[in-house]
């Protein structure tokens, strides 16, 4: 009976391409009957970082060093923060329009693929091994109505659904609305969210909660997922690692 759905399912995905033929949605080539929103060529190069494998790497650097300038002085060095993303995030190419599908167009589709592809690396990780618990960056309640969805939440539900944990869509709150931060400096962007995040009025953590996966769509200067971590540290003690996951990483 399986096998009978599944040629039905491939039957119908044929017939449809005849009449609105799939395409890749990194390069437009129209994608064949096996092949799922990236072409094999382009899955084939999609460059990915390996950051989930790695003991160290250059996100995770620069967020450390986020959390290093900001804590007073002499106050010891916490533990460093491992951070990951899919694939680099590059200005030329068509890799760049992969995140702003689902961002931008509503594209969830992609989104969940490429989550999909991101939630098996971290699946096979040693460094991600014991998350227990996935928030993703909120957005303002305006964007959020505007938008129809909140993009991070989408990867955070296909995280926490191949890991097996708990999702938590609603633990941190954007508490003021802020402007774009595509056209700002590192230092605005910082300046921007430094305050915008805390958790939401009368929730609490977990019992038990010990590793907590943070979640975005993209890691550009590291601002905005540092201002949530600081809303998450303030709730939970040394013991509980943050990590954070993003689709992609701006180089």
């Amino acid at each position: 009976m399986k096998n009978f759905h599944a040629d039905v399912a491939r039957t119908a995905t044929a017939l449809l391409d005849l009449f609105l033929p799939r395409l890749c949605i990194a390069c437009g080539r129209p994608l064949a009957l096996f092949e799922r929103h990236l072409c094999l060529f382009c899955l084939a190069d999609l460059p990915r970082t390996g950051y989930a494998f790695q003991s160290r790497n250059g996100m995770a650097d620069r967020f450390n060093a986020l959390l290093q300038a900001d804590l007073p002085d002499g106050v010891p060095i916490p533990p460093y923060v491992r951070c990951t993303a899919l694939f680099y995030y590059r200005g030329e190419g068509g890799y760049n329009r992969l995140t702003q599908r689902l961002k931008y167009h509503a594209d969830l589709s992609s989104g969940r693929f490429l989550s999909g592809l991101l939630a098996d690396d971290l699946a096979a990780s040693a460094w991600y091994a014991g998350v227990d618990l996935v928030v993703p960056v909120p957005l303002h309640a305006f964007r959020h109505l505007s938008r129809g969805y909140n993009q991070a939440a989408v990867i955070a539900s296909v995280l926490g659904g191949r890991l097996g944990v708990q999702v938590r869509p609603h633990l941190l709150v954007r508490s003021r609305r802020t402007a774009s931060q595509t056209r700002l400096t590192p230092e605005e962007r910082a300046a921007n969210v430094r305050t915008a995040f805390r958790l939401r009025r009368g929730v609490r953590l977990p019992a038990g909660v010990r590793h907590i996966l943070l979640v975005d769509d993209v890691f550009t200067t590291g601002a905005t997922l540092y201002a949530c971590y600081r809303a998450l540290r303030s709730a939970c003690g040394p013991e509980v690692r943050i990590s954070i996951a993003t689709l992609a990483c701006v180089t």
